[in-house]
């Protein structure tokens, strides 16, 4: 099974992004976007386990322990560089809450054996890709200018950061991912409470 842990967004903020997403994917026609439905706040990426590990996972994911918190979601960006993209995203504050949030998730599922992450967590939410390739924040052999973003990138750069609105972050998810002919479908596996 190819598997995850994230947090998923309150439908207002879904819906604003949803119509932000509306207005200008038609800057980017080949970039592969993200369904509305399917956003949401990665923690970590574990990929592919045998469905007999899920629950350990389940087990370990119960023991984070941590308050509920605020996050708000604002403004955009690229990776790498608006220069070079490859993934464009919004921008996610937190404070430390988040940054603490992957870390426990990542420790607790270090000791099932899963390695734990090498890169900083960078908090953002995907709205599209533009290819194949990865959609690491950092810069990678091969990035260049990609023609899918080029307009984009430049319509944007005269409009002022967009603001989606605050939640409260309560619950994490456990999620099983499906890559299909369309596009990934994502499944709740299980739900851990913030308390």
């Amino acid at each position: 099974m190819r598997i995850f842990i994230a947090l998923d967004l309150d439908d207002a903020i879904r819906q604003r992004i949803g119509r932000f997403i509306e207005g200008v994917r038609g800057f980017a026609p080949d970039a592969r976007w993200v369904l509305p439905e399917s956003l949401h706040i990665t923690l970590k990426f574990i990929g592919e386990r045998p469905a007999e590990m899920i629950e350990d996972i389940k087990r370990v994911l119960a023991g984070v322990e941590m308050a509920p918190f605020d996050l708000s979601l604002e403004g955009y960006g690229f990776f790498p560089t608006a220069k070079s993209p490859r993934v464009f995203w919004v921008g996610i504050e937190s404070g430390l809450q988040l940054l603490q949030l992957a870390k426990a998730v990542d420790e607790m599922t270090s000791a099932l054996g899963i390695p734990k992450e090498q890169r900083r967590f960078s908090p953002h939410l995907t709205l599209a890709r533009g290819g194949g390739e990865s959609g690491a924040p950092s810069w990678r052999k091969g990035d260049r200018p990609n023609r899918n973003f080029q307009l984009l990138v430049e319509k944007l750069s005269r409009f002022a950061a967009p603001e989606f609105g605050t939640m409260t972050a309560r619950e994490f998810f456990l999620y099983q991912s499906q890559l299909l002919r369309g596009g990934s479908r994502y499944t709740k596996l299980e739900r851990f409470a913030l308390r």
